[in-house]
C-alpha cells in the first residue's frame, strides 16, 4: 500500500515514519528546506526514538511538496487559533484537502488527524474533497492525534485511538489501516464524535488546570502550601486535581479549549479557563515584582536595571518546544515593567531573548525565576549559583526546586501556590 501523509510537522512526520514500516510513505509539506532535508537523510527531530526510526525506514520514506496518487492519505496540517475570529484557522486544512481532491481517485480513503472543531469532517472536508476531486467515491474518516512531545512515539503507538467515517465503510476502513501502528484499542465511531472527543481531553486539561491555579491563588492568600493541600485532596478517591504554574502551553491545551467553545458561544466554563491560565504569566510576574521589593527595601539600586534570569522557556519540562509557552508572556511583562531579562535553558536554542549559558545568564542577576520544570535545573548548585548573583532570590512557579536547600544558600525564595511566603505569613501554616 501507498500512503501519503500531508504535514511533516509534530505529529504528520512520525506518523508518517510508523507507517513507513509496513507501507511505502510519500511525505508531503509546503517547506520547501524541510522536504529537501528529509530528502537528504537530514532530520531535527530531538527525540532519539524518532531519528533512530527515521534511519530505519528511509528506503520506504520520501518528501515531496506536493501530494501523489496514493491509496491513502493522512491530513496532518496545524490547525492555528485565528486571533481575530477566536476561532479555528482552518486555512491549512482546507489547502491540504484541496491537494490531495486532485490526486484523489474513486476508492480511495483520506483521514484527517488534525485536530479541529466539531462537523469539519462532514461539513468542510467531504464536500471540498467530493469538489476538487470531482466524484463522491471515496472513504473519509477523522482520527485524531493523542501524543505527548517527548514521548511521541511510544504514545502514538500504545495510546487508544479514535476512528469516525463519514460512514461505516470510511470507519472499517480507517480502523483496519491504524491497526497496522496502533498497540492500543482502537475505538470506532463517527467522524463528529471523535473530534468532539479529543477536544473534550484537552479542554478537560485545562479546566483542572485552571482550578488548580486557582487553588494556588487562595491558598498564598490564606498562608498555606497550596502544593500540600492538593496533594492531600487528591488521596480522596474521587478528585484528581492537576498542578499549578505559570500558565498553559503547548500548542494543544492553549488553542483546543477555544474550538470547542467556538461551537457554543454561550458556554462560560471554557473560556474562563482559558482566561484564568493566561492570567498566571501576569501572576508570576507580579511575584518577582514582590520578592524584588522586598529584597530592594533596604537598598534599592540606583544606578542599574534589576535583572530577572528565567530559567526555562519550555512550555513543558525536558522538551525543547516553546509553542504557546507562558515564558513569552512573562518575558514580556517584565520587560515593560523595567527589568533586564535574562534566559537559561539547556534545550532551547532560539527565543525572544537570546537563551545564554548558565554563567552568563546568573552574573549580577537579582532574581531567578524558574518557568520550566526541567530535570537539569535539580542540578544547579545554589552556593555557586547565589555568588554569581547580585541579590539572592528565588521565585519558583512549578514547586520543582528544593526551596529550603536554596534558602540555606541565602536565598529568599517564593514558590507560586505556597502562601507561608506571602507578606503577613509565616512558614509555619
Amino acid at each position: 500500500m501507498r500512503l501519503c501523509v500531508v504535514g511533516l510537522g509534530h505529529v504528520g512526520l512520525p506518523l508518517a515514519l510508523l507507517f513507513a514500516r509496513e507501507h511505502t510513505v510519500v511525505g508531503v509539506d509546503v517547506d520547501e528546506q524541510l522536504v529537501a532535508a528529509l530528502n537528504r537523510g537530514e532530520l531535527s527531530a530531538e527525540e532519539p526514538a524518532i531519528r533512530a526510526l527515521f534511519e530505519r525506514v528511509r528506503a520506504d520514506f520520501t518528501a515531496r511538496t506536493a501530494p501523489v496518487p496514493a491509496d491513502a492519505y493522512l491530513l496532518a496540517t496545524p490547525t492555528p487559533l485565528d486571533p481575530e475570529a477566536n476561532a479555528a484557522d482552518l486555512s491549512a486544512v482546507i489547502a491540504a484537502t484541496e491537494s490531495v481532491g486532485e490526486v484523489l481517485s474513486p476508492g480511495d480513503l483520506a483521514v484527517l488527524v488534525s485536530t479541529v472543531p466539531p462537523g469539519t469532517t462532514d461539513e468542510l472536508v467531504a464536500p471540498l474533497l467530493a469538489r476538487t476531486a470531482d466524484t463522491d467515491d471515496f472513504l473519509l474518516a477523522h482520527c485524531p492525534e493523542r501524543a505527548l512531545p517527548g514521548n511521541t512515539l511510544a504514545e502514538m503507538t500504545a495510546n487508544s485511538r479514535l476512528v469516525g467515517g463519514v460512514d461505516a465503510a470510511s470507519t472499517a476502513a480507517a480502523s483496519d489501516l491504524f491497526g497496522a501502528v496502533a498497540e492500543g484499542p482502537i475505538h470506532e465511531t463517527t467522524a463528529r464524535l471523535a473530534e468532539f472527543v479529543k477536544l473534550t481531553e484537552n479542554t478537560y486539561r485545562d479546566v483542572n488546570i485552571a482550578l488548580a491555579n486557582e487553588l494556588a491563588t487562595v491558598a498564598e492568600r490564606v498562608g498555606v502550601d497550596g502544593h500540600r493541600a492538593i496533594d492531600l485532596a487528591n488521596e480522596h478517591p474521587r478528585v484528581a486535581v492537576h498542578r499549578p504554574g505559570p500558565g498553559v502551553g503547548g500548542h494543544c491545551i492553549t488553542i483546543d479549549p477555544l474550538f470547542l467553545a467556538q461551537s457554543a458561544p454561550s458556554t462560560r466554563l471554557i473560556s474562563t479557563a482559558r482566561a484564568v491560565n493566561d492570567g498566571m504569566a501576569h501572576h508570576a510576574a507580579g511575584l518577582v515584582r514582590e520578592t524584588l521589593r522586598d529584597a530592594f527595601a533596604a537598598s534599592m539600586p540606583v544606578d542599574r536595571r534589576p535583572t530577572v534570569t528565567l530559567l526555562g522557556v519550555a512550555y513543558k519540562g525536558d522538551v525543547s518546544d516553546t509553542r504557546e509557552t507562558p515564558a513569552l508572556p512573562i518575558t514580556r511583562l517584565l520587560q515593560s515593567a523595567g527589568y533586564e531579562v535574562r534566559v537559561y535553558d539547556p534545550h532551547v536554542e532560539s527565543f525572544a531573548v537570546d537563551p545564554v549559558a548558565l554563567a552568563e545568564a546568573v552574573t549580577d542577576s537579582d532574581c531567578l525565576l524558574l518557568v520550566t520544570d526541567h530535570a537539569a535545573f535539580h542540578d544547579l548548585d545554589p552556593t555557586e549559583v547565589g555568588e554569581a548573583m547580585a541579590t539572592r532570590t528565588l521565585v519558583d512557579t512549578r514547586n520543582h526546586l528544593d526551596a529550603d536547600r536554596w534558602r540555606e544558600a541565602g536565598f529568599s525564595v517564593r514558590v507560586l501556590g505556597d502562601g507561608r511566603d506571602s507578606p503577613g505569613h509565616g512558614r509555619e501554616s
